[in-house]
């Protein structure tokens, strides 16, 4: 019998899994500022996804997909684009990741400063025209934002991707019908509603339809 197959091992499973999903969105202000979080990502990367004519600031698979086919098709702008865009997000979440390790009580709060001041810098630099820095500061920090959540070992919640959000929701609906908590899916269901709502946002936001572009573009036809 495979060891997969064992009684100890479903029970051990049933024990820890619910333990790792729900660690970081356990009350009410989590859920609540993750929701905000998560919607924030959307709405920035609606935006961005807009006017980078589909390159994306916070969603690195959608732009590693984008630089693959861009290298097959020859297009190596475009896959540098992709590649820069990706190399400022491990920027942003290593960042991110180091003021969490100063083990302060307030980490979470400097990240949330830092992300803050990242988005100022941002608005200001599209304000001045100086748009590929605006985008490089947007993108930054969307990459400090993932460590909002981070716990120590490195692990943490994703919020500026739902992926493993809906990973999680999958997770917690086969745990409900096995006798585990009967909403603990719930949550992660609202981090995806939240993104998705935010990139709705995003798009009615934009006065008129934007003409995408490769190359980092002007981000000012908001209402």
């Amino acid at each position: 019998m495979s060891p997969f197959q064992t009684q100890g091992f479903r029970e051990h499973c049933c024990d820890i899994v619910p333990v790792v999903l729900t660690a970081m969105l356990d009350s009410h202000r989590d859920i609540t500022l993750a929701c905000a979080l998560s919607a924030l990502a959307g709405y920035v990367d609606g935006i961005g996804f807009l006017h980078l004519g589909g390159l994306f600031v916070s969603f690195m698979s959608g732009n590693s997909t984008r630089m693959g086919v861009s290298l097959a098709a020859g297009n190596f702008r475009a896959a540098a684009e992709a590649l820069g865009l990706i190399a400022l997000f491990v920027v942003g979440a290593a960042c991110g990741s180091l003021i969490v390790f100063g083990r302060s009580r307030y980490s979470q709060a400097g990240v949330l400063l830092a992300e803050g001041l990242l988005l100022a810098l941002a608005g200001l630099c599209n304000a001045l025209g100086l748009e590929n820095l605006a985008v490089a500061a947007i993108v930054v920090a969307m990459g400090l934002e993932n460590a909002v959540f981070q716990i120590e070992g490195g692990s943490g919640l994703g919020l500026t991707y739902v992926t493993g959000a809906l990973v999680k929701v999958g997770q917690f609906l086969a745990a409900a019908l096995t006798g585990g908590a009967r909403f603990g899916w719930v949550p992660n269901l609202l981090l995806w509603a939240a993104l998705v709502g935010a990139g709705y946002a995003a798009r009615s936001s934009i006065t008129e339809s934007p003409s995408p572009r490769s190359g980092l573009p002007a981000l000012r036809r908001w209402r």
